[in-house]
């Protein structure tokens, strides 16, 4: 099979690094990396390396970092490294046409969800959010469309119960590059299949934005405890306690009624910080205060005493 073809990786997250990890530990040569500019970060705001830059440099690998994929003169550039195929994931911007034709075996992309479902920017976190049994990925080739290439290949994994969106990034990144490792050789001998996706089937998912984490009390429990978990690690669920930020990391669901007002602070346990909602009773097990740690809610509460009454959010 062949592994000394020029291959052209682009991606920018941890999700594309372990990705492209995978294709060098089965041997490939990557003839260059595409990742996004360098950009400001921390109280300093210093330029930081993306992820898959930074791997790429340990590999000394030439890493190409233009504003816009489509620019002439980057598409220039990179059609002369005379890519054989191209293989992206999480890159984070839409390919033109010039560079979609460009190599001989097309452009393969790493997409973690089960297409034609979740197409989009975020499917792994909306995924936890929406409350689904399952996800995986699928390899497909790209076409000018938002994720609407055929599909290759795609391999299933369960959602557990328990699932954090950073948890699932990170089980999908390796299966991404597993996946993408088994189907290379059929693409490059022409043995590969080729699903079309129908039109209009599967929804899309845009960003994570921050202010998804501001929890509403109103909605029910099991909606609430979702978002507590596919918004770990970022952006987080929270909440205001007495007008400070309460960050929120672990929550259960309990089945019982509550009529008081969604938010208020029930009379209970020094485990969990119990909430009334919508629907069932929120018990906050993880949390963490505005300028303090993580912790679990029993330390919390040791120290600190929340009054039954008191509304959560206000």
């Amino acid at each position: 099979m062949q592994k000394d073809l020029n291959m052209v990786f682009m991606g920018t997250p941890d999700l594309a690094a372990t990705v492209l990890q995978a294709l060098l530990e089965d041997g490939y040569k990557v003839s260059a990396v595409v990742t996004q500019p360098d950009k400001p970060k921390g109280r300093g705001k210093a330029l930081a390396f993306s992820p898959v830059k930074e791997l790429a440099l340990k590999h000394n690998i030439p890493v190409l970092q233009p504003e816009r994929a489509k620019d002439e003169a980057f598409v220039e550039e990179l059609r002369a490294f005379k890519p054989d195929i191209i293989t992206v994931a999480a890159y984070g911007k839409i390919l033109p046409k010039a560079i979609l034709d460009m190599p001989k075996y097309g452009c393969i992309n790493v997409h973690t969800s089960l297409l034609p479902d979740y197409k989009g920017a975020a499917p792994i976190q909306w995924a936890v959010l929406n409350g689904e049994k399952e996800t995986g990925v699928t390899i497909m080739y790209m076409d000018e469309g938002c994720d609407t290439g055929d599909i290759i290949s795609a391999e299933r994994v369960a959602i557990a119960a328990d699932e954090t969106g950073g948890g699932l990034h990170d089980k999908l990144a390796v299966l991404g590059g597993e996946l993408l490792v088994r189907t290379l050789p059929s693409i490059l001998d022409g043995s590969c299949s080729r699903t079309p996706q129908e039109k209009g089937v599967g929804r899309y998912v845009g960003m994570i934005d921050k202010s998804l984490g501001a929890l509403d009390f109103s909605r029910p429990a099991e909606e609430l405890e979702r978002y507590i978990r596919g918004l770990d690690p970022w952006p987080c669920a929270f909440t205001k306690l007495e007008g400070k930020l309460l960050k929120l990391w672990k929550a259960q669901v309990i089945s019982e009624s509550a009529t008081e007002k969604p938010g208020t602070v029930l009379e209970g346990h020094k485990k969990a910080l119990r909430v009334a909602t919508g629907e069932g009773i929120l018990a906050i097990t993880e949390l963490q205060p505005e300028g303090k740690r993580r912790m679990r809610t029993e330390e919390y509460l040791n120290g600190y005493n929340i009054a039954p009454g008191t509304v959560l959010g206000e």
